[in-house]
């Protein structure tokens, strides 16, 4: 299979476009990529847990709508395009109460104006922690 990209992903620039947002609050740094996968970490401390210090599912999700969403821009030409989410559902399958959660985004459908990534978070024993999937739209930048 070749890649999947438009040019060649970096994790350098997927930092830099999220300093002062959500993303560089909760600690979510991009880690990986290979043909068809990115994968970003998120911390569980006191930024992400609930009341009862397990990893809220609401940052559970932001962690997969981020890593979904900067797969989806990865692969478009984005002087061209924007990618925009449009649905993002989640199975929360078990707790994790420290260290790091990864998720890791592989395209489901990518089709010319909408995708579908599915993204498993894995905690540190591996162990798979919560199933995402999300659908992205593909629209045109509008003229300026």
């Amino acid at each position: 299979m070749s890649a999947i990209w438009h040019g060649t992903p970096s994790l350098d620039m997927a930092k830099q476009i999220h300093v002062a947002t959500a993303v560089a609050h909760l600690g979510i740094e991009f880690v990986g990529f290979g043909d068809d996968w990115l994968s970003a970490r998120m911390p569980v401390d006191d930024r992400t847990v609930q009341p009862t210090r397990v990893l809220h599912g609401g940052a559970s999700v932001l962690l997969a709508e981020t890593v979904g969403s900067m797969a989806a821009a990865l692969t478009v030409d984005l002087n061209r395009y924007v990618t925009l989410g449009q649905e993002i559902n989640a199975n929360h399958l078990r707790p994790v109460t420290q260290g790091w959660v990864t998720g890791t985004a592989r395209p489901v459908h990518l089709g010319r104006r909408s995708q579908v990534w599915g993204i498993e978070i894995r905690d540190e024993a591996d162990k798979l922690t919560c199933i995402s999937r999300i659908t992205m739209a593909i629209v045109e930048k509008p003229e300026a």
